[in-house]
C-alpha cells in the first residue's frame, strides 16, 4: 500500500497540537453537563493522539459524553450502540425514543446486528448520548462515522475529501519495468515468482503444499471484473479444481473500484498460470474475496459495517478456515470487536495489518485497530536487509509476524494488476499479511485435521525469533518450507 495509510490524522493532529499542549487540553474539554456547543474537530482529533500516544489506541470509553456527542454531530450522526445479553433492541430503541423524535429514534441495524446485538440508530441529542453510555444495558455507544468528517474539508466534495476517501486506491497498474532475474525468476508453465519469496522459501514448500482445500476469504476493497486471473482463469496452468467466490458487503457489489483489493488476492491466490503472469504464493487455495469497504482506511459508517458484514459471513461458512483483511483504522468499533469475537468462536484463523503510514508516523503509532485484538494475528513488512522495517510500517509488541516486502531499491513484491498479464506491486503491511495468511494456507493444506493454534504454533517454530519473540516483529520472517514440514 503505497498511499500514507493515515494521512488524514496526521494533518489533523498536527494543526491541532501546533498550538495546544496536553495540560491546556484537558481543561478546555467540557464536563458532563449539558453542553451548548460542540467540542472542534480540532480539539476532538488531538485527544484522540493523546490516548494514542498514552495509550497505543484509542476507543471512544476514553471520551466523555460531550466529546462523543461532539464527534457525533461532527460526523453523520448515526450511534452503533451494543446492547448487554440482558435487553433488547427494542428496549434500546424504547430509550432514544423517549429523547429523540420518531425518525431519529428508527433502528437502522444491518443484516448482523441481531446477530452481534447492536443497532446503528440516527442520534441528534446529548441527553440521548449521556442515557445511553450511563445505561447498564449498553456495552457501547460510538460515533461510527466519525472518522470520516474529521478532517476540516465536507467530505461529501469528492475533490477536497480525496485522501480521506481514496486512501491506498489507484496504484495497482502493470509494471512495464520489471528485471528477470532481479524481480522475479520465470517458473513453470508460464509464470512469475516474486523476488521476495526466496527470504520465505515458499517455492521450497510449494513440493509438499500448494493450498489445495483451504479456502481463505480476503475482506478488501473488492476485486476487478477486468481481471481474468481472477476470475475466467483462475484456474490455468498448475492452478487447478478450485473456487473463487465475489461478494459485497459496502454497497452489494463485489467490484474494485480502488485496487487494493485485486492486489492482495493476487499475492495470495494468483494462479500459477500459462500466461506470464506473477503466481500467488497459495496457487491452489479456494478464495473468496469481500468488497467491504471503499478504501484500506475504516472511517466512513459504510465500511465499518461492511468489515462486520465481511467477518460474520466468514464466521458463518464452515468451509472458510483463514481470514485476511489488510485494512484498519485508529478508532476501536465495538461492532467490528463483536465480529472479531464471533469469528474467533467459529475457529476462523484470522490475519490483520499492522499499520502503514509516512514513515515518520509509522515510528509513533504502533499497531492498529483491529490488528491490536487479541483474536487476530498481526502481521508487518520488512526490509531485504532483514533487520528494519519496512519505510511506512507499523511495529510494536501487538506484531505476531513479518514478511520481507522491501528491497533496498524500494522495489515490493509482485502482485495481480487490475486487467492484463503484466504483474504489479504492491507494499507496506498489507501485502505482508495477504503473505502471511497465504503461508498459513499452505500450512493448514498439508495438516488439514489440525486446529487453528496448532497452525500458528507450527509458523512461530519456524520463524526467525522462535527462541526470543521480538518486542517488535513478534515471532519474526516465516520459514514457510519449515513450517509445512516434511
Amino acid at each position: 500500500m503505497r498511499t500514507p495509510y493515515f494521512i488524514i490524522v496526521v494533518v489533523a493532529f498536527v494543526l491541532s497540537t501546533s498550538c495546544r499542549k496536553t495540560d491546556t487540553l484537558r481543561t478546555t474539554i467540557p464536563g458532563q453537563e449539558d453542553p451548548q456547543e460542540r467540542i472542534p474537530k480540532s480539539v476532538i482529533n488531538a485527544f484522540v493522539k493523546q490516548q494514542l500516544d498514552a495509550h497505543g489506541y484509542f476507543d471512544w470509553k476514553m471520551a466523555n459524553d460531550t466529546m462523543v456527542w461532539s464527534a457525533l454531530l461532527h460526523g453523520d450522526s448515526i450511534l452503533s450502540v451494543g446492547y448487554s445479553a440482558s435487553s433488547s433492541a427494542g428496549e434500546i430503541l424504547a430509550l432514544i425514543g423517549n429523547k429523540e423524535d420518531v425518525a431519529s429514534g428508527k433502528d437502522q441495524h444491518n443484516p448482523t446486528a441481531e446477530k452481534l446485538r447492536f443497532l446503528n440508530v440516527r442520534v441528534s441529542r446529548y441527553e440521548t448520548v449521556s442515557a445511553l453510555r450511563s445505561s447498564d444495558k449498553v456495552r457501547y455507544a460510538e460515533p461510527i462515522g466519525y472518522g470520516a468528517f474529521m478532517k476540516d474539508v465536507n467530505p461529501r466534495d469528492a475533490a477536497a475529501a480525496s485522501d480521506i476517501l481514496a486512501s491506498g486506491c489507484g496504484y495497482n497498474s502493470a509494471k512495464t519495468d520489471l528485471v528477470a532475474g532481479v524481480d522475479f525468476m520465470a517458473i513453470s508453465p508460464a509464470a512469475k515468482l516474486s523476488w521476495n519469496y526466496g527470504y520465505h522459501r515458499i517455492e521450497q514448500a510449494w513440493q509438499r503444499s500448494t493450498g489445495q482445500h483451504i479456502k481463505v476469504m480476503i475482506i478488501d476493497t473488492g476485486v476487478s471484473p477486468q481481471q481474468e486471473n481472477l476470475g475466467s482463469a483462475f484456474n490455468q496452468g498448475l492452478s487447478s479444481g478450485r473456487t473463487i467466490q465475489k461478494l459485497g458487503t459496502y454497497n452489494s457489489s463485489p467490484d474494485d473500484p480502488c485496487g487494493h483489493g485485486t492486489s492482495m488476492a493476487g499475492v495470495l491466490a494468483g494462479p500459477r498460470g500459462t500466461d506470464g503472469n506473477t503466481a500467488g504464493i497459495a496457487y491452489n487455495c479456494d478464495l473468496v474475496i469481500v468488497h467491504a469497504a471503499e478504501n484500506v482506511v475504516l472511517l466512513s459508517t459504510s465500511a465499518i459495517n461492511g468489515v462486520t458484514n465481511a467477518y460474520v459471513l466468514g464466521a458463518d461458512d464452515p468451509a472458510v478456515k483463514i481470514i485476511s483483511m489488510s485494512m484498519g483504522t485508529l478508532f476501536s468499533s465495538g461492532q467490528i470487536k463483536d465480529a472479531l469475537s464471533y469469528a474467533y468462536s467459529k475457529q476462523k484463523l484470522m490475519f490483520c495489518a499492522a499499520g502503514t503510514s509516512t514513515s515518520f508516523f509509522a515510528g509513533f503509532v504502533g499497531v492498529i485497530f483491529p490488528a491490536n485484538q487479541p483474536q487476530v494475528v498481526a502481521v508487518t513488512g520488512m526490509k531485504d536487509n532483514l533487520r528494519d522495517r519496512c519505510d511506512a510500517c507499523h511495529t510494536g509488541s501487538k506484531v505476531d509476524f513479518a514478511i520481507v516486502m522491501q528491497k533496498s531499491s524500494g522495489r515490493n513484491p509482485l502482485s495481480i494488476a487490475m486487467t492484463g498479464n503484466v504483474p504489479s506491486t504492491v507494499g507496506g503491511s498489507s501485502v505482508a499479511t495477504a503473505s502471511c495468511a497465504a503461508i498459513a494456507a499452505l500450512v493448514w493444506s498439508k495438516y488439514p485435521a489440525y486446529p487453528r493454534d496448532s497452525i500458528i504454533a507450527r509458523m512461530a517454530r519456524a520463524s526467525g525469533f522462535a527462541n526470543s519473540r521480538s518486542s517488535k516483529f513478534g515471532w519474526g520472517l516465516i520459514d514457510a518450507n519449515a513450517a509445512v514440514g516434511f
